[in-house]
């Protein structure tokens, strides 16, 4: 190998494993999500399935006799034939094996060496005893059971009912086997009815409604406030600024526990119980969002706001037309944070609206009501999941740029 082999080899090597462990971790990482939404897309039998998969299958199906009849798949004689089952048409099956391949303690995990149905096989009427591995000795019946050319002895290990298949082009041609393991023809469906039930049964769109109408509320709200107050705690004298500042600050450490009953019993006070504007108005004044742009007003030049000023400029045109569009990084990652938590605020809205009252139920009271309305198909209740999952995401993809520079420059300076 040649110094400039090796020096690549050394060179893209470690490249090469860093993005093949990054990709396996971030695969790791979004999977769960993908599984989610693939479910979303499942018939309730899919969900179920076992082994899991990944995609959403449906069984094949056909007119048969005026009935539509899901499609199975058995090789037959060395043929893949579609078969359908013949509802009603049940035969006791033998299970039969040799002594010395007898399972003694579990007769089902035997090597079985033929199954037939029970009454083409001849009972001997002889009994064979053999002796378990605890000791214990169990009795095992002799039956002559039909072969090529001719019948065999072999003992009965078990016996189980198994449903008949026929072929719909021809019925002399069928085979046996349990429906419920019979392997169905399938193929990949998207079950995007799911989202119309989910809309239609329980009220979703409206739901959806509320939380843009909420979220969007808060955000603007806080927003407004946060710029404004940021601008005054960074850029206008006063007298106690620094103090006030610190006790606005300090209220980001008092639990939203203690503030539950207050706040109720305020909302209570002037009429705004079970009403949507009880999860707005309370939400707009945030001191962390005050801090975050006083951060960021404190790192713009004052020259700058010195010259606007000599030019006869205000303070309110300073702000809106200096301060805010050099600070959009800070103001949209605000932004991100007040939607994600106006978007996924549970414990208020259940507090003060209730579940009851689903005219104004918000996304996260109403995925209560489909997990118990729909907590046997789990397809559904991941359908609603993946509505109140899906904006935040868009919103963030839409707006990492920004939320990466607001957070790579505004809470490291001050």
């Amino acid at each position: 190998m040649t110094p400039q082999q090796r020096t690549l080899w050394n060179t893209y090597l470690p490249r090469a494993i860093a993005y093949l462990l990054l990709t396996f971790f971030a695969f790791l990482m979004i999977f769960p999500f993908i599984y989610m939404m693939m479910t979303s897309f499942k018939n309730s039998s899919d969900v179920f399935h076992f082994p899991p998969r990944l995609f959403p299958y449906s069984a094949e199906t056909r007119e048969q006799n005026g009935e539509t009849l899901p499609i199975y798949r058995f090789t037959v004689d060395g043929v893949e034939r579609d078969f359908v089952l013949v509802e009603g048409e049940r035969t006791t099956f033998g299970f039969f094996t040799a002594e010395d391949q007898v399972n003694v303690d579990s007769p089902r995990d035997s090597n079985i060496l033929s199954q037939v149905p029970l009454d083409e096989a001849v009972a001997t009427g002889e009994t064979v005893a053999l002796q378990g591995a605890d000791g214990e000795q169990s009795e095992f019946d002799v039956y002559e059971v039909p072969a090529e050319g001719g019948t065999q002895r072999l003992l009965l290990a078990y016996r189980g009912a198994m449903d008949k298949f026929v072929d719909p082009e021809d019925p002399e041609i069928f085979t046996y086997a349990v429906a419920r393991t019979a392997p169905l023809s399938e193929y990949i469906d998207f079950q995007f009815s799911n989202y119309n039930r989910a809309f239609d049964e329980l009220n979703l769109n409206r739901a959806l409604v509320n939380t843009t109408i909420v979220t969007l509320g808060v955000v603007a709200g806080q927003l407004v406030t946060s710029i404004f107050g940021g601008y005054a705690f960074s850029r206008v004298q006063f007298r106690g600024r620094n103090t006030l500042f610190l006790v606005y600050l300090g209220s980001i450490m008092i639990p939203f526990v203690v503030l539950i009953i207050p706040m109720y019993r305020v909302m209570v006070i002037i009429g705004w119980e079970n009403r949507l504007v009880s999860l707005i108005v309370p939400w707009i004044f945030t001191a962390y969002g005050t801090f975050l742009l006083r951060q960021f007003f404190i790192t713009i030049p004052k020259e700058i706001e010195e010259a606007a000023l000599m030019d006869g400029a205000s303070r309110l045109r300073i702000l809106w037309t200096i301060f805010v569009p050099l600070s959009q990084p800070a103001i949209a990652t605000l932004a991100i944070f007040s939607f994600l938590y106006a978007w996924n605020s549970f414990l208020w809205p259940l507090l003060i609206i209730g579940e009851g009252n689903t005219a104004n139920h918000v996304l996260t009271l109403s995925m209560i009501r489909l997990r118990n309305v729909f907590a046997d198909q789990p397809n559904l209740v991941l359908t609603g999941a993946a509505v109140a999952i899906l904006p935040p995401i868009i919103i963030f993809i839409l707006a990492q740029r920004y939320f990466i520079e607001g957070v790579a420059s505004s809470g490291v300076k001050g």
